[in-house]
């Protein structure tokens, strides 16, 4: 989801994929291309008081810098930057997708570092592909057990079975899974043990019944699966989609859940697998209204709802807190921090809801006469 940046956020550098909206006003000059070169380079130097994830973020942009000397310097930083900084930062899954890829890159062979960028959900695909190739042991195992970024991009696939270094178990293990889930890589010779191991010899070059692909339906139904402003489908399309749906691997199902639009994920976050749901409230496309509907479900995966309780954007929003803080799913720990945060209309309102969960109701009517109490003084 994308918002529009203010008009005081100064423009990033060229090629930069972000600007410094994400940076206190106050220290927005630091990565501004048009302020003097001293500012820029105290931030290079990791001079600026920024929290971890946000001096990140802030080195990530002086890297595209106009200037050499800050560029190298930022460069130089990042490399180099204390466990301290590293250590929570490199796990704040709301750090810049292409900031976590860049310090996967710079880290790839630190492995504690590492393991917690493949373990970020929020660090990209591609970056991730491309440390499965040459990886050790313990971080191929890691990656092999996100079974998600398996199915969503192949590429992670090729990767551990080209690598010499991950076991030989973990690459046919993965390879099970892959094509019990309908990925195909005609390319990849351990898909195809894969599938001689589980379908018979007959099967070496493809799975019976693989399905249409995601590309096959995107083709088929055109715009009103792939356009966001499509208009909202007709009966008859819709219950096509779902027919092609049922007859789709699992793998296609997360490739849709990605490339597909607001009609096709709302079709696919109904799915009974985790993996496909996950896929859906972790598309790039999803929008608030979505993430707001699936808060208020109550019939929604629990998987889902941890994503959305889980992701600090998602819960600024005072109708997705609310939301969550109504459904009984939501674990009672997670629901009892959201209520410490509303305000005593809200809390009042809850206070006498007889729809949400009576041990919400009860800690919110607690909290609202604990607020209103009238405060003690002491006698004279």
């Amino acid at each position: 989801m994308t918002t529009a940046a203010p008009s005081n956020v100064p423009a990033p550098p060229p090629g930069c994929p972000f600007n410094a909206e994400f940076l206190p006003p106050n220290l927005r000059k630091h990565v501004d291309p048009a302020a003097p070169v001293p500012l820029r380079m105290m931030a290079a130097k990791s001079l600026v008081p920024l929290s971890p994830s946000d001096m990140l973020g802030a080195l990530y942009m002086l890297t595209y810098d106009p200037d050499a000397a800050v560029r190298e310097t930022a460069a130089k930083t990042s490399a180099g930057l204390p466990e301290k900084i590293l250590g929570s930062a490199l796990r704040d899954e709301e750090v810049q997708p292409q900031v976590l890829g860049y310090f996967l890159g710079l880290l790839k062979d630190k492995d504690a570092y590492a393991e917690m960028l493949v373990l970020n959900s929020n660090t990209p695909d591609e970056a991730v592909a491309q440390v499965a190739r040459e990886c050790g042991p313990k971080l191929a195992e890691i990656i092999g057990q996100n079974q998600l970024r398996l199915l969503r991009y192949e590429d992670i696939l090729r990767g551990l079975c080209a690598n010499a270094q991950a076991p030989v178990s973990l690459i046919d293990s993965v390879c099970d899974f892959a094509v019990r889930s309908g990925l195909q890589l005609a390319d990849v010779p351990q898909m195809k043990a894969a599938r001689v191991r589980l379908f018979g010899p007959e099967a070496a070059e493809a799975p019976p019944d693989p399905g249409p692909t995601a590309q096959e339906v995107l083709q088929e139904m055109g715009t009103e699966v792939a356009d966001e402003n499509a208009a909202p489908m007709e009966e008859g399309k819709r219950l096509t989609l779902s027919q092609r749906l049922m007859k789709m691997s699992i793998a296609e199902k997360i490739k849709l859940a990605t490339l597909g639009n607001k009609e096709a994920r709302g079709a696919l976050i109904r799915e009974t697998n985790k993996l496909v749901a996950v896929a859906v409230i972790r598309s790039p496309r999803i929008t608030d209204g979505e993430v707001l509907a699936c808060a208020a479900n109550r019939a929604m995966m629990d998987d889902v709802l941890r994503v959305i309780y889980n992701n600090r954007e998602w819960t600024k929003n005072m109708k997705v807190k609310l939301a969550l803080v109504k459904n009984p799913k939501v674990p009672l720990t997670v629901t009892m921090k959201f209520l410490n945060a509303l305000r005593d209309g809200e809390l009042k309102d809850l206070s006498r809801d007889k729809n949400v969960p009576a041990a919400v109701q009860t800690f919110a009517k607690k909290l609202l006469e604990k607020k209103t109490a009238p405060k003690k003084t002491d006698d004279k």
